[in-house]
């Protein structure tokens, strides 16, 4: 007696190639077009741009970060779902479940990647936030880059006392305050540089910030939602600057250089004492490692004549952390940010961070 067998269903396969097919195609297709800077531009500014500002607005309503809140039930579900499929495998004593499994996963992982590409990689290959405001920089001299350094020292130190304080003089500002007041600090700048208004949503707080830390990071824009996720455990005084510098990353400054010059640049032309002073101290970190490698002793002579007591603790507060958190897991986070930033036209790749100091004496030395 003949029996009955199952042919495959077609659905099932059109499915299974469609979920592999597309994504790829996505991938190929952002790799084969991302050089041609007019059609990245329109796509950037045009449709993407806007459509993570609509995100934005959307999840500004929840208190908590979206971005996290979805990243850590990804992975928790992405976790939970190769164990099933590992125990159906051993249940079943066959491979195939485990490896469906792994199928699964992987294409979503491959739609993920070319989300990315769209969302958000290809906005380093439109014109730089420099090129787009017409900024210039050029080869400057040490006693240029001292001068600026000593002019953002003095500014900080003279800022330092009007923040508030603990009994030990530690920055003490409420971090809760900070954001809510975040959404104020482009209008200022925006009168300057028209590519940075926008409207803006309030920046959101890691609630898993230490682990950002040991990474080495102080902050993470997530497209998918169009927020500006911050690390709140990194020392407060330099919240408010990392807060403006993940909000350039909402304005479509993709460059990390650039988003760091846009985010003290902000800080330091609003009206509000905390943000302009975790500017300047932003800026002084940035510059203060740029003029040490060039000339230990004009640091050295700059620090001595201006920092004041309040300065003080906040720079050793700040460094204090850090030391402190050095691990391998940092460099290996940081090695791997490297390599994706290199892979997406950032030639300087996460020692980027160090290069907005040309825009920094370029800027700021022409108003001194």
């Amino acid at each position: 007696m003949e029996t009955k067998k199952k042919a495959p269903r077609v659905h099932r396969i059109w499915l299974w190639l469609g979920s592999f097919t597309i994504p790829l195609a996505l991938v190929i297709l952002f790799e084969v077009l991302k050089n041609r800077q007019r059609l990245m531009s329109a796509w950037v500014f045009g449709v993407m741009a806007p459509t993570e500002q609509f995100f934005g607005r959307i999840w500004s309503v929840l208190p908590f970060s979206a971005a996290e809140a979805l990243s850590a039930l990804f992975l928790t579900g992405s976790i939970a779902w190769l164990v099933w499929a590992a125990a159906q495998a051993l249940r079943r004593k066959a491979p195939l479940p485990l490896l469906r499994g792994l199928a699964a996963l992987g294409a979503v992982w491959l739609w993920l990647w070319a989300g990315l590409c769209w969302l958000w990689n290809a906005a380093y290959y439109v014109p730089t936030f420099a090129q787009r405001e017409g900024l210039e920089t050029a080869p400057y001299s040490v006693e240029e880059l001292a001068a600026v350094t000593e002019y953002f020292a003095r500014q900080a130190a003279s800022l330092a006392p009007q923040v508030p304080r603990d009994e030990e003089g530690h920055f003490a500002e409420s971090l809760s305050n900070c954001f809510d007041r975040g959404p104020d600090i482009y209008q200022n700048i925006a009168l300057e540089f028209s590519t940075l208004d926008i409207k803006s949503v309030r920046a959101k707080p890691l609630l898993c910030s230490r682990l950002q830390s040991i990474l080495g990071f102080t902050g993470i824009y997530f497209p998918f939602t169009g927020e500006a996720n911050v690390n709140v455990d990194a020392p407060a005084c330099l919240v408010p600057a990392t807060i403006g510098h993940e909000m350039a990353h909402q304005r479509m400054v993709a460059s990390e250089l650039e988003a760091n010059f846009v985010g003290i640049a902000a800080c330091i032309s609003c009206d509000d004492v905390v943000f302009q002073y975790s500017g300047y101290l932003m800026g002084l970190i940035n510059l203060c490692n740029a003029l040490y490698s060039a000339s230990p002793d004009a640091w050295y002579d700059i620090a001595e004549r201006t920092f004041n007591r309040e300065l003080a603790i906040d720079w050793n507060d700040n460094n204090d952390y850090w030391t402190a958190l050095e691990s391998p897991a940092e460099d290996v986070a940081g090695d791997v940010y490297d390599s994706f930033l290199k892979g997406n036209n950032q030639t300087l790749g996460i020692h980027s961070y160090g290069a907005c100091v040309d825009l920094l004496v370029s800027y700021y030395g022409s108003k001194m």
